[in-house]
């Protein structure tokens, strides 16, 4: 078989390897993230404070309702990697179907529920009333486009697994400017509100999923699949869930505490929503380094765990921890020097930029907690840990939902309550995915009898 498009990362140093793996995941997640950051920027100068805060409340709900989908595809990447480390082209194959079968039918079913769901759960998080009707038409327009979602993130996740991680980083920035485009004609000319702003960005992702899977189809021999290996295989499917629904109850549990928080932050009016709305889509932005190395680790890992090349998996995550340490302390730093500037990028405001610069100099404290999360949830998820993604999930949702209400009593804290609990629980969730690395080493020592 000829094996275009992919890359076998059980050979060579570990670090090299994995930047230039991640170097295409960064400027595909930074693109990604254009896509919030173009909606965010032009709701806001276009349409003001009370439109961008409308948008913003809903990112925590829209993540819930994605979670699942999310989960699936990470579960069928992790599978096809370590078949693929395994050299087992033709379950490759199966898995690549598989989860397809899988993930398509979960989208159709979450994305029906949750456009049904969206007023009621918008209305519980406690949504000011101002902003409550352009909250719901967005939210809506965003499930509705959920499959198209899951489409990109299908392919691209076994792409990934597969070691291409440039295929769809190309068509997810053709789809980003279209994105920018649409949004300045339907918000700005067309005059069609946060309603346009989720259209483009429905119509932009459904774009990069089609395009990056037609061209896998088209020149990656894996993707090329007989008609015998079309078959419904059940043993693929329970290991593809096996592997996903822990991480989707994970993201899940993540979207309910941060649901939670942005029920909390609705207390303290349109402004604080809206500070918290820049400053999120900021630190989702400066994730996106920890989350291209978690994305190349989990790649790594699984193509190695499945090789049996334990050491190396090891010698990854060392690797990963040090490039983490040095990107940490550089984004520290620019938050600490440029955080106002930063947050009026989005609104003009001079008091969502005041408080928003302030609330970035305290979450930048916890950089380094936060780095250490995705490193060692990309080593996990990729050998197949189930349990930590629930462990994780757990963690996380605990320091979300009862750490404001404790910190909110203390003198002084009052709004800020609300970005300390960001990285107070990025500090306690690192801590115990640290714990959860290194039990899994000693046992797989245990087990292997290595050293």
């Amino acid at each position: 078989m000829q094996r275009v498009h992919v890359m076998n990362m059980t050979k060579g140093k570990p670090l090299p390897l994995l930047a230039v793996f991640a170097f295409p995941l960064l400027i595909g997640n930074l693109f990604q993230q254009a896509y919030m950051l173009a909606d965010s920027a032009i709701v806001g100068r276009l349409l003001g404070a009370g439109a961008l805060a409308a948008v913003g409340s809903t990112g925590s709900i829209s993540f819930l309702f994605f979670s699942l989908c999310n989960g699936i595809s990470s579960g069928g990447g992790v599978v096809t990697a370590q078949y693929f480390g395994a050299d087992k082209p033709e379950m490759v194959k199966r898995t690549i179907v598989n989860s397809a079968y899988v993930l398509l039918s979960i989208s159709l079913v979450t994305g029906s529920l949750s456009f049904a769901l969206v007023p009621t759960v918008l209305a519980w998080m406690g949504t000011p009333a101002d902003i409550l009707p352009d909250a719901i038409t967005y939210m809506r327009i965003t499930c509705a486009s959920m499959p198209m979602v899951a489409l990109y993130n299908y392919s691209s996740s076994i792409q990934r697994a597969l070691g291409d991680s440039r295929t769809p980083l190309y068509f997810l920035i053709f789809s980003c400017f279209v994105n920018i485009g649409l949004d300045l004609l339907f918000v700005g000319p067309l005059h069609m509100g946060v309603f346009g702003a989720a259209l483009a960005t429905a119509l932009s992702q459904l774009l990069a999923g089609a395009g990056s899977l037609l061209y896998a189809v088209r020149f990656n021999d894996y993707f090329r699949i007989s008609r015998r290996l079309f078959a419904f295989s059940p043993r693929i499917a329970r290991e593809t869930l096996r592997l996903g629904l822990p991480m989707a109850m994970q993201w899940s549990l993540i979207a309910i505490s941060t649901s939670s928080l942005q029920s909390f932050v609705n207390r303290f009016g349109t402004t604080a929503v809206a500070a918290y709305t820049a400053t999120s889509r900021i630190d989702q932005l400066v994730q996106q380094p920890f989350g291209s190395l978690s994305m190349a680790l989990a790649s790594y890992c699984g193509q190695n765990y499945g090789a049996g090349l334990h050491s190396r998996i090891r010698l990854g995550f060392k690797d990963s921890m040090l490039a983490m340490a040095v990107i940490s302390i550089l984004m520290t730093l620019v938050m600490q020097l440029f955080g106002q500037s930063i947050v009026g990028m989005f609104v003009a405001e001079e008091e969502v930029r005041l408080l928003g610069g302030t609330a970035l100099r305290i979450t930048s404290l916890f950089y380094l907690f936060l780095g250490t999360i995705y490193v060692t949830r990309g080593v996990l998820n990729g050998v197949g840990d189930a349990f930590f993604s629930f462990l994780n999930g757990i963690v996380e949702m605990a320091g979300r939902i009862g750490l404001p209400y404790l910190l909110v009593l203390l003198p002084g804290i009052g709004v800020w309550s609300i970005w300390l609990t960001a990285g107070l629980t990025w500090m306690l969730s690192s801590l115990i995915c640290v714990f959860r690395y290194f039990q899994w080493i000693r046992r797989l020592m245990h087990r292997t009898g290595t050293a």
